[in-house]
C-alpha cells in the first residue's frame, strides 16, 4: 500500500521508537516479511540484495541494499511500523537523505509495506499530526533539531544515555557546539 500523498500523515506509538511500560511493547515488523520484500525487489530490479542489517539498538530502522545494474539502492525499513524509505547511503540516522522510490519497490507495496516517498518523508513536522508523541520525545526533536517526518521516524536518539549525545559519535553528524573532542578524542561529552 503506497502512502497516500496528500492524507495527513498520523504518527503512530512507538514511531520514535520510544515506548511506554504501562503501554506494552511497541509492535515489530516482521522480519521475514521484509526479507521476502527485499528479495522481490532485487529480483524485479534485476538485481541481487546486497548488505542487510538487522535493528540494533538506538537506531529505528533495519538497513538493506539491492544492488541493480543501476547501482546500489539503500532500503530503510522502520523496526515498528511497515514503513519503507529509500536513502543515498547507509547511515545511522537520516534528516532529509531521502530518495524517490525507484520502480521495483512495488515489490514491497505487494508484501504489505507502506513505500514513503521523498516528499511525504521531508514533510515538515507541522504538517504531521504529531499528538501521540511524548515530552521526551519532543525533547530529542528539539536537541536533535529533527525537521523532518523522515528525521522522526529513522533516527538513532539514545534514550537511555548508553553512547554519549545521541544520534551519531562522528563531528560530521552533529553541531560541533554540542561536543567537546578535545577532552575525550573517543567520546564526546556535554
Amino acid at each position: 500500500m503506497a502512502a497516500d500523498k496528500d492524507a495527513a500523515f498520523v504518527l503512530p506509538r512507538g514511531a520514535t521508537g520510544y515506548f511506554q511500560p504501562k503501554d506494552g511493547p511497541l509492535p515489530e515488523v516482521d522480519q521475514r516479511t521484509f526479507r521476502a520484500a527485499l528479495y522481490a525487489a532485487a529480483r524485479a530490479a534485476n538485481g541481487h540484495v546486497g548488505q542487510v542489517e538487522e535493528q540494533a539498538y538506538p537506531r529505528t530502522f533495519h538497513t538493506a541494499t539491492v544492488v541493480a545494474s543501476a547501482g546500489e539502492h539503500v532500503v530503510l525499513c522502520h523496526a515498528h511500523h511497515p514503513w519503507i524509505a529509500f536513502a543515498e547511503e547507509l547511515r545511522d540516522w537520516y534528516t532529509d537523505e531521502f530518495l524517490t522510490p525507484p520502480p521495483w519497490a512495488h515489490a514491497f507495496a505487494d508484501l504489505g509495506f507502506a513505500v514513503l516517498d521523498r516528499v511525504r518523508l521531508t514533510a515538515p513536522l507541522a504538517d504531521i499530526d504529531t499528538s501521540v508523541l511524548t515530552q521526551g520525545e519532543w525533547r530529542d526533536v528539539r536537541c536533535y533539531g529533527i525537521t523532518t517526518l523522515g528525521g522522526v521516524l529513522f533516527n538513532s536518539w539514545d534514550r537511555h544515555g548508553r553512547y554519549g549525545v545521541g544520534p551519531t559519535l562522528t563531528r560530521d553528524r552533529l553541531p560541533l557546539n554540542r561536543l567537546d573532542f578535545n577532552h575525550n578524542p573517543g567520546r564526546p561529552t556535554y
